[in-house]
């Protein structure tokens, strides 16, 4: 039996352009990956780490990579007529390889919307091929960096003086970089409160983000202005509304210091459970200045070859905290991926970023709720929070596919939370089903829904793909009847 040669990251890397591999580091598989020469596959000031800003050149910017990307895999299909069934399979994984990294460069530098759909298609199991999921994972810890003198700029400009007076230390090399900002280790001057945990983490906004949100959005308005035409059209303008309202809040870092507040008084009973707290006179707007946590990501700890003990215990945590936050903070967690969780060498649960938190309204809560009720009730039940939760006019509830479909993915949602017992989260094939039930209701354009779910669904798909990449074994049933009842619903 022959089995297909396997194509490393490294090699792929090695059969790009110069101008992509260039700065590329010799283990790509290391903290640096993002060295990556990706700067120069886009417009922009690359050389200060600032996000090409501009509606027409960030459109650009993707259109001109989706075309790459569509001649790459065209070429692979005319060569592969001429290929037998391993190589043709060993030149296809070339092809992703090549393909992410030519993704992860240009989402990484356009960074904000366009990065977190990448972390998005990383982190859910089956949404894209492994070989760009590997790849694009690094969008959850990396992006090309601010050069320290904008890093410099950027913190005098907002808490009116450089760093290096504000802090007893700081490095303006960055411990990490996200979406929307990039992370500073730096070091609290003597007397300073909380000057027992001096070490902090500055989260530094990139100049321009919340323009590029702004472009983004109204470019994705661009692209699907055909759609009002249909019976949707309403439904589709809201819920771009209220995409671009939360994206916006997550350029508020004051609104996330607020979000950090909730969740440090919710999850006060839980020792195994830190969220850091914020030193607000070292923060606004763009500059948010929290305790530092160690600790290791994801992948750094399944590289230890935990056991399952350990992978339960770890998923369970996880779960609580998530679980927790909704019913004692009225916060929906709707950014869970690995860059988001420290497991730290104390054996605690470090929660490092709240900025896509959806605080729920009363309305929006009540709801929710309801629709975790429906489950236990009735089919009727079932049918009836379907056809509210996703907004269905008189004809769409007379149509039958609709139904099956909405009501799987309900069911597949609800499914690890009817029962005590322990559910196996490691076994993919779960997972798998969800996100097969999830493409086929987006390729029949049953988009129609109330805002809120777009989040919950975010949400609830990235708990689910964590514990599956964690391979953990969870009574989620149980703990979420548990944190119903300590906070009193």
């Amino acid at each position: 039996m022959t089995t297909t040669p396997t194509v490393s990251v490294a090699e792929a890397l090695a059969q790009l352009p110069e101008e992509l591999q260039r700065g590329t580091p010799p283990d790509i598989a290391g903290p640096s990956a993002l060295a990556l020469a990706i700067g120069s596959t886009v417009s922009g000031d690359r050389s200060q780490g600032r996000p090409p800003i501009g509606r027409f050149s960030r459109f650009w910017t993707l259109g001109t990579l989706q075309g790459k990307i569509a001649a790459g895999y065209a070429f692979w299909w005319f060569r592969s007529m001429w290929q037998g069934t391993d190589e043709r399979q060993r030149s296809l994984n070339e092809h992703h390889l090549r393909a992410a990294v030519q993704l992860l460069g240009t989402m990484s530098t356009l960074r904000g919307a366009v990065m977190k759909v990448g972390q998005m298609l990383a982190h859910w199991p089956g949404c894209a091929p492994e070989e760009f999921a590997d790849v694009l994972g690094r969008l959850h810890f990396e992006a090309p960096p601010m050069h320290g003198a904008l890093v410099r700029e950027q913190v005098h400009a907002e808490l009116g003086s450089d760093p290096e007076v504000l802090f007893a230390e700081f490095d303006l090399d960055r411990a990490c970089a996200a979406s929307l900002g990039q992370v500073h280790r730096a070091r609290l001057r003597d007397g300073h409160r909380h000057s027992h945990h001096p070490a902090v983490a500055v989260k530094v906004q990139y100049p321009g983000i919340a323009r590029t949100i702004r472009d983004d959005v109204a470019n994705l308005r661009l692209l699907l202005a055909p759609l009002r035409m249909g019976s949707d059209g309403s439904s589709v303008m809201v819920q771009l509304d209220d995409i671009e309202r939360m994206l916006a809040l997550e350029t508020d870092y004051l609104a996330e210091a607020e979000n950090l507040r909730r969740a440090s008084e919710a999850l006060a009973g839980i020792d195994e459970i830190v969220v850091p707290e914020v030193h607000e006179e070292l923060s606004n707007a763009r500059i948010l200045t929290m305790r530092w946590l160690d600790g290791v990501h994801l992948p750094h700890l399944l590289a230890e070859r935990p056991d399952q003990g350990t992978r339960n215990r770890w998923g369970a945590l996880i779960a609580r905290a998530v679980f927790r936050l909704g019913y004692r903070a009225r916060l929906l967690h709707a950014d869970i991926h690995p860059g988001n969780f420290l497991f730290m060498p104390d054996g605690r649960l470090g929660l490092i970023d709240f900025g896509c938190m959806r605080r729920y309204t009363q309305e929006e809560y009540d709801y929710m709720c309801d629709a975790e009720r429906a489950a236990t009730l009735s089919p009727e039940a079932v049918r009836e929070l379907i056809v509210r939760g996703s907004d269905l006019t008189l004809a769409q509830q007379a149509d039958p596919e609709r139904l099956r479909l909405l009501t799987a993915w309900y069911d597949w949602i609800c499914e690890p939370t009817l029962t005590d017992r322990a559910f196996d989260f490691g076994d993919r094939r779960y997972f798998d089903r969800g996100m097969n039930i999830w493409r086929e209701i987006l390729m029949r354009r049953y988009i129609r829904t109330l805002p809120i779910n777009n989040w919950v669904g975010k949400g609830f798909i990235g708990l689910r793909a964590m514990l599956t990449g964690l391979g953990a074994q969870v009574p989620l049933g149980q703990i979420m009847r548990e944190e119903t009842t300590v906070s009193g619903q």
